[in-house]
């Protein structure tokens, strides 16, 4: 500990050497565009996390639990661990900052002058986590009513479009009036040019936990075209598919929003939707998802067989080898419950190369992410994708959800207490000097 401190005093030290400070920081001039840039996406209205940081008085109020936290690196939450990969989206903040915040609370939290504030200490934008409005708002035409019996649900909400023109999509973000409800959410983007199909005439949901889910049927003749195919989960903020890259949003077609909702105690409003943002430069680099593992391709594969015994902690594997031509991967989404211990992906090319993907060390289900890529990553034909996790399905596991343990074989409608080893991946055909595109 007496180590620790000494560090944060030379750290201190330094920033104020180094930024040339002479007087004590403010929160206008010196915290306000921290806390907005890093804590606000979540901390607001609607988000997942608990409380506001959008104000002085927000941030003041809960300054030395802010210093807390940063400190030990709790927050921002940020899983990957920044000594096997970096991304281009990563929430860390650094030591700077981190003695910055310090130096402001033991201060006493001195609030400032509003005109102070640089151009980058910015509200975000209302309804989005993204840096400006969406440019198409589509939600469900109507809310759903949650009982509070701590049962969990999973609904397909279909949300049919018909614009003037097909628009080039720069990102795409899911959004509901309450996350914390949510399990996870996936969309997919169907195109339905044929007139002759009727994209308003079926129902606009369907329970399939509670109606009969023969009733899923009836978006059938909807599922002959996919756009794109994406989702949401605790912890995401947004997709975001910058320069050429990203896929075309259709003139005409629907929505199929599947919602998987966790068990609440108490009866609840649902509200969900999906915000697009359109770029006016060309897409000439449409992307693709694939999914790997539970769910996904080789799910069969994983080693041992996916069944998680109680009272273990298992590692499993899968190893999927790349059939098709070279592929530039911009992002990677991996995915796993409440048992989730510790989680890596990496490649090995035909050449021996290991190509390191993503490494989660201490697994926590609240905090989740799409990691993108600072430059696009090539895959080349021939590479074999691997996938380890490993699951605590004991005592020692504070988010086990069972009590005793049990043991876990998941299959069909994945629900919080059962498991999954995920990665999806964003990529397309990899073209000569794709590496050193800027992505962030």
């Amino acid at each position: 500990m007496a180590m620790k401190t000494t560090a944060l005093i030379i750290s201190i030290l330094f920033f104020r050497i180094v930024s040339g400070y002479a007087q004590e920081p403010t929160y206008y001039k010196d915290i306000a565009a921290i806390t907005l840039t890093h804590c606000a996406p979540c901390h607001q209205p609607g988000e997942a996390a608990p409380f506001s940081l959008l104000t002085y008085e927000d941030v003041a109020k809960r300054a030395s639990y802010i210093k807390k936290v940063v400190q030990s690196r709790y927050m921002p939450p940020w899983r990957a661990d920044p000594g096997y990969r970096h991304f281009a989206n990563e929430r860390t903040l650094t030591d700077a900052q981190i003695a910055l915040i310090s130096q402001w609370v033991d201060d006493k939290a001195p609030e400032g002058k509003p005109s102070d504030a640089p151009a980058s200490a910015h509200l975000p934008v209302p309804g989005t986590l993204f840096s400006r409005k969406p440019d198409l708002v589509l939600t469900t035409a109507d809310s759903l009513h949650l009982p509070g019996d701590n049962a969990e649900r999973f609904v397909i909400f279909k949300i049919p479009f018909d614009l003037k023109d097909s628009a080039n999509v720069e990102a795409i973000e899911f959004f509901c009036n309450n996350k914390r409800l949510i399990h996870h959410a996936n969309y997919a983007i169907q195109a339905v040019p044929d007139p002759a199909i009727d994209i308003n005439n079926t129902v606009s949901y369907v329970n399939a936990t509670d109606d009969d889910r023969t009733k899923v049927d009836q978006y059938m003749p909807y599922r002959k075209i996919m756009s794109y195919y994406g989702g949401w989960i605790p912890g995401t903020s947004y997709e975001y598919f910058p320069k050429e890259f990203g896929w075309v949003m259709p003139k005409r077609g629907v929505i199929l929003l599947t919602v998987h909702y966790a068990p609440s105690a108490t009866d609840e409003t649902s509200i969900c939707g999906v915000n697009l943002f359109f770029k006016k430069t060309p897409v000439t680099r449409v992307m693709k998802v694939v999914s790997f593992g539970s769910g996904g391709i080789g799910e069969g594969q994983i080693d041992p067989i996916f069944y998680i015994k109680a009272n273990k902690v298992q590692t499993f594997t899968l190893e999927v080898t790349n059939p098709s031509g070279d592929q530039s991967l911009l992002y990677v989404w991996p995915h796993m419950h409440l048992l989730g211990k510790e989680y890596k992906a990496y490649i090995t090319t035909p050449a021996g190369d290991t190509i390191k993907l993503v490494h989660i060390p201490d697994w926590d289900f609240r905090w989740q992410e799409i990691y993108r890529f600072p430059h696009p990553v090539k895959v080349t034909k021939g590479s074999v994708i691997h996938i380890e996790g490993t699951y605590d399905n004991t005592t020692d596991n504070p988010a086990n959800p069972n009590n005793p343990p049990k043991n876990v074989f998941s299959m069909g409608d994945m629900k919080t207490t059962d498991e999954m080893m995920t990665l999806m991946m964003g990529f397309l055909p990899y073209k000569e000097g794709d590496e050193k595109i800027d992505l962030k």
